[in-house]
């Protein structure tokens, strides 16, 4: 029994040391997208796409479920969430091009892992994005060069800072390029160049992603290096030619050291230290009180701010009393009419006409007194004849403003309306205003 037991701590201890255990990969269909059944089954796979969410895990399954934007979702804790079949096209790609070939969904499998594309992801998400990424190549015969990262195959349309298409500033899933992140998920190559920009096809715009992408930069050592071991029996070397340099300078150096301590005696220097340097302290001491009138003069210049405190109230403008009137509705529009305040008519409103059961809304107000024809309305003084009124010529297009007040006056067929009393609806067709100049 303590054999069995001791065995089994054993191996309890090599699984424990082991940088990356494989975990068992769990899948789970909690989040399966509904756009399974509207996806075209894709012709062929030679691409899988490693993107980053930048979002925290629940808001991306939700999105990427009701889209459908993706085949699968790796969260924090390892869990591989499937959300459109591997079979069919999952919209993860966006606008893409890879060798010569755009629409990049129709020949890749999108796997998108909860994260940013500049911060570590967990080792959980590690281990089961290569436990996944295995099982697919197998599936699919893809090599590793073709494992990419979306930044590899997204690209920007023309605008106003690049004239032509171009690989710009897309860095979803940037880490899955670098060096350390490809080691601990197995693929032992990567993408050498890209084959758009060097057919011309695409523009570089981005030199940074692409020392990332193709290059040497890598932000993830400290994080997912495997070779830290090697450090450690790097600094070993030194400590045993530390102690040999050691002994060799300890045999000559003891008897000069002791040699060197009956020659030390200069006890008069600590006693010359307090000599010269008590006095000067004490002269400069006297010194300082200079000083103190900068201090007050920095004071007093702090001071003036709180004058300029009390000119607030200079931004405080009311209106002046004569300025104040009533308001008064001329033309549609309110306007002040302080130096000019016309007294309403009291005047008695005639008896409603009914026309066939219904009653009029505005009656026009016929005049009782002068002028009582056309002829004494040409013949007033001061007035100006304007229109007829037609469908380009509006009563508010010939007499403007006047057009409602009550001293103009319509002449429709015969009748004399104030223009106080006027409906401008209706306002014949051939009527003729006149109004104050």
């Amino acid at each position: 029994m303590p054999g069995r037991l001791l065995a089994a701590l054993l191996a309890l201890a090599l699984c424990a040391s082991a940088p990356l255990a494989a975990a068992p990969l769990v899948l789970k269909d909690d989040y399966r997208s509904p756009r399974n059944g509207e996806r075209p089954v894709r012709r062929a796979t030679t691409l899988i796409v490693l993107h980053t969410t930048e979002a925290p895990a629940k808001s991306s399954l939700n999105k990427l479920c009701e889209r459908g934007e993706a085949h699968y979702c790796v969260t924090e804790d390892g869990t591989v969430y499937r959300i459109v079949d591997k079979e069919r096209e999952a919209f993860h790609a966006g606008r893409s091009m890879w060798n010569g070939k755009e629409d990049c969904d129709e020949f890749s499998i999108g796997i998108e892992v909860v994260g940013h594309h500049d911060k570590a992801v967990t080792l959980l998400q590690i281990a089961a994005l290569r436990e996944l990424v295995a099982r697919l190549k197998r599936m699919y015969k893809v090599p590793d060069g073709r494992v990419v990262c979306h930044s590899h195959i997204a690209y920007g349309a023309p605008n106003t800072w690049h004239k032509k298409k171009h690989r710009g500033r897309k860095r979803c899933g940037m880490l899955f390029a670098m060096p350390s992140v490809r080691s601990r998920l197995g693929l032992a190559a990567r993408v050498a160049y890209d084959p758009d920009v060097k057919a011309k096809r695409l523009v570089q715009a981005d030199p940074e992603l692409a020392e990332v992408l193709y290059g040497t930069r890598d932000t993830m050592v400290a994080v997912y290096s495997e070779r830290k071991p090697s450090l450690s029996a790097a600094p070993s070397k030194p400590k045993p030619a530390a102690p040999k340099a050691v002994v060799k300078k300890t045999k000559p150096a003891a008897p000069k050291a002791v040699a060197e301590k009956p020659k030390s005696p200069p006890p008069k220097a600590v006693a010359e230290k307090p000599k010269p340097v008590a006095p000067k302290a004490v002269a400069e001491k006297s010194k300082p009180p200079v000083a103190t009138p900068v201090h007050k003069e920095v004071i007093t210049v702090k001071t003036p701010p709180p004058i300029v405190k009390p000119a607030k109230p200079k931004y405080v403008v009311q209106p002046p009393e004569e300025e104040k009137g009533v308001l008064s509705e001329i033309g549609g529009f309110f306007k002040n009419t302080a130096k000019l305040i016309i007294p309403k008519k009291k005047e008695e409103p005639p008896a409603t006409p009914v026309v066939k059961g219904k009653k009029l809304t505005k009656p026009p107000q016929i005049l009782t007194r002068d002028p009582r024809d056309l002829a004494a309305l040409e013949a007033m003084p001061g007035y100006v004849k304007g229109g007829p009124v037609s469908d380009e010529l509006s009563p508010y297009r010939i007499a403007g403003a006047a057009w409602r007040s009550p001293t103009t006056y319509y002449y429709m067929n015969g009748r004399i309306v104030t223009g106080d009393r006027v409906n401008e609806k209706l306002v014949e067709k051939g009527s003729f205003i006149f109004y104050k100049k």
